[in-house]
Order: C-alpha cells, then structure tokens, then sequence
C-alpha cells in the first residue's frame, strides 16, 4: 500500500501582493526574502502601504502549501492544523478538501491568521505573517491517535518557536510509527532556535534546507551543512538556488542541477520542492529522480504568483512523472 504522510503547521490564508520597487520593504522595515511575524495591527498598516498593487489570495502556510502540492501529487494526506470560526478559516478547509487532504482542524473564536507575501519584482518574496488562531495550537491538543495510521509526518518548521508543540508532535508521531520531515522554514527562524534545532535533529528523519538556512544552523558552506545534517538524520537536503539542490543519504550523495526558467514569484518554492521530493520517495524513485521531481515542481510553482499551480501546469507535470498522473485528484 502507498505511504500516507499527515501534516502539522500554521493553518494560514495568504495575501498576495507584487510590488514595483523594493522601497517599500524598506519603508516597512521588513527585510526582503525574511518572514516576519506581526501583530494584527502591523498586518492591517502592511495592507494599507500595498492597497495600490494588485493582490489575490490563497490557502497557505508553509507545511499546508507542502501537503496541498502531495496531494495532487496522488499522495494521501493529512492536516493538522487551527483556524478560526470564520470565512477565511471556511476557506481554507474547503481548499485542502478540494485536493483530497483529510483536514484535522480546530476551530477558536480568534481569526484566521493571515501571511501578507510581498513580492518584489525579482521573484523574492516577503511574508508579513499574523497567525492568529494558528497559534492557539497547542502541545495539549495533540494525541498519539491523530498520528496513527500514517507512514510520515510532515512538520512545518515555522512552528519551531513553538517548542512544546514540537516536542510533542515529533514525539506522538514517533510513537505511532512515522518518520519525521521537516523544512527548516526561514533563517531568521532558525537563528532564533539554532540551539533547540540542534537538539532535535537527532530525532528527525529528512530535513529540507536552503542555504541561508542551513548557515544560520551551521554557520558553514552548504556543502559542509549537508554533511553536519546528514550525521543525525536519513535524509539531508540543502537547496542552493539556481545551482540546484544537494541530497544526502548515508554514503549516497547527489546534485541537483536547475533550468532556466522564467522567475515571476519565488512563493512556495521551497515547500512544493518537498512536496515533490517526498513525492518520489514515497513513489519508490531513487534519490536523484527525487530531487528532480522537487526541482520540477519548484520551477512550475516560481513561474506563477502564489503557492498554487493550474491544471494546466499540474498536466505538465503528469506528463513528466506519469506515476503521479494515476493517482492525482
């Protein structure tokens, strides 16, 4: 039987917004390419400063983004997340249900939180992220039954701050026998956590980091983070932007090269990468078929706004990795 994987993070509805110059970041005082967390009042004057773009908006949140794009990969998923009692929050289950995604949600009376992602006009993106009732989630909430019957859980590393949580997930998942991933989420995140990090990393078994990631945890090369990563867990993986990805697994390493490609929103790249990846593994490929399925789907989700793909992409994509197709939504 296909493995399942269920998904832990900040349930979260994304804004999104491409800006003409990079003023404005500076105007904010949001360093561009960082995730911010703001309260909601800083939300609602980082609205008003980008009312004259252009906006949409989607489901989001780094982990749902992952489990979203897994799903349409033919993969069964799981979500664990909280929303509020309200349209937004209606919004989003809706959307993970629409794919084929098992929401596991627990509804407050706070809002859904919101991910504001200013999008310079290089691709880069910026998150100015209230999370509202996503941070009402709590270690309590948790029990070893949510976890039972999956084969992997997928942890958003976002939630990182929330350190019991973490604990708690990684130990209720361990107990129900999956494997543990987790994508290492922003650096600033990580520089926060570095010594927490450190000490759950034994416990983890695929990690997924960029390579300002994988510095602020190693204050190292990628290469030397790689091989410091892949001491603790089954599977390291560093991205490296436009020079592709590395893998690590034992005595196997591969890289990843990556094609040029037309960069219009750099949103969600590095969650539909693990989506992909995750994908192959689960699907049986070896490493490098893997990281080529994670670049595949990181370089059709750059070409777009937001986190979300078309069918027509999604078809693209199919045609590519044919095993997807048969088992997609």
């Amino acid at each position: 039987m296909k493995k399942s994987v269920i998904g832990i993070g900040n349930a979260l509805v994304d804004i999104l917004t491409r800006i003409d110059n990079d003023n404005i970041l500076n105007d904010l005082r949001l360093p561009k390419g960082s995730m911010q967390l703001v309260e909601a009042s800083t939300s609602a004057h980082v609205g008003v400063a980008v009312e004259q773009f252009e906006n949409s908006m989607a489901p989001g949140g780094s982990a749902a983004n992952t489990i979203h794009g897994l799903a349409k990969c033919g993969i069964k998923t799981g979500f664990i997340s909280s929303t509020g009692n309200d349209k937004m929050g209606r919004f989003f289950e809706d959307a993970m249900k629409e794919v084929g995604v098992q929401p596991y949600m627990y509804h407050r009376d706070t809002p859904t939180g919101t991910a504001r992602a200013i999008i310079s006009p290089d691709g880069e993106r910026t998150f100015a992220t209230h999370l509202g009732a996503a941070v009402e989630l709590t270690a309590e909430m948790l029990g070893k039954e949510l976890f039972a019957g999956w084969d992997y859980c997928y942890i958003e590393g976002y939630l990182i701050a929330n350190q019991p949580l973490v604990r708690a997930a990684i130990k209720l998942a361990k107990e129900a026998g999956c494997k543990v991933a987790i994508d290492l989420a922003s650096y600033n995140v990580v520089e926060a956590n570095r010594d927490f990090l450190l000490e759950i990393l034994p416990q983890i078994d695929i990690v997924f980091a960029n390579e300002e990631e994988a510095k602020s945890l190693t204050d190292s090369t990628p290469e030397e983070s790689l091989e410091f990563i892949a001491k603790s867990c089954e599977i390291a993986v560093v991205k490296i932007g436009k020079r592709g990805s590395l893998i690590r697994r034992g005595g196997e390493k591969v890289q990843i090269g990556c094609n040029k490609v037309n960069v219009i929103d750099t949103t969600g790249a590095g969650d539909m990468y693990a989506a992909g990846f995750m994908a192959g593994l689960i699907n049986g490929l070896n490493l490098r078929q893997c990281g080529e399925l994670g670049n595949c789907l990181a370089e059709s989700i750059i070409q777009v706004i937001g986190a979300k793909m078309d069918e027509g992409r999604w078809n693209a994509i199919y045609e590519k990795f044919p095993m997807l197709k048969n088992n997609s939504k």
